[in-house]
């Protein structure tokens, strides 16, 4: 899930790979994933249901799938400032420019903006992992994963984070409307406080 800790993770868990091993992108974009169907999309964030199709229905059942979610409104300015980070004008105008940003119907579509649960969830809606740690609680997260897949605790580094001041200062009423109701099924299926799931019904 794009903003949340994905390069940390992955290079956490990077030790432990095999020679058999799949990674399916390192920092910044080298494939190495064997399937060029997924190798095509050029980046690193494929969904539960684009990869489903290429592994075998024994891998999918037995493997431990798990991905991380973090809470809309800080994901979505981690990610507006991510992209906006060669801009230095940016932080001057970030409100602004955010809510004009999620105004555009192609802007909302990119990988890095579309709603948490379109990467984790099946056709259906329901969650097609086995797990989804917390960005917020992420060292506790990852030591349960490690504990699952009997690795040895790491801990967790820094890597690819955005530069900004804490996400509240940032939303005014109308961009934490926007946000809320285009995040709203992820704050519903991911249980985010209700004080933030009220976001969207207003």
């Amino acid at each position: 899930m794009p903003k949340t800790a994905t390069h940390t993770i992955r290079e956490a868990l990077r030790a432990h790979l095999g020679d058999e091993d799949w990674e399916q992108q390192v920092l910044f974009g080298q494939q190495s994933l064997p399937i060029p169907q997924i190798a095509r999309l050029g980046h690193g964030h494929i969904t539960a249901r684009e990869i489903r199709p290429f592994l075998d229905a024994e891998v999918w059942q037995d493997y431990f799938k798990f991905g991380f979610v973090r809470n809309p409104f800080d994901r979505f300015v981690s990610t507006c400032f991510f992209l906006n980070r060669e801009d230095p004008q940016f932080s001057r105008a970030a409100t602004a420019i955010m809510k004009d940003r999620m105004l555009r119907p192609r802007f909302r579509q990119r990988v890095l903006v579309r709603p948490q649960h379109q990467q984790l969830c099946d056709a259906d809606g329901r969650v097609a992992l086995d797990f989804v740690g917390r960005y917020e609680d992420l060292q506790r997260s990852y030591d349960l994963i490690c504990d699952r897949i009997g690795l040895p605790h790491t801990e967790l580094g820094t890597k690819n984070a955005s530069d900004h001041d804490d996400y509240n200062s940032y939303y005014d009423a109308e961009l934490r409307q926007l946000v809320a109701k285009f995040y709203a099924d992820d704050l519903r299926i991911f249980a985010y406080p209700d004080e933030l799931q009220a976001q969207a019904q207003r």
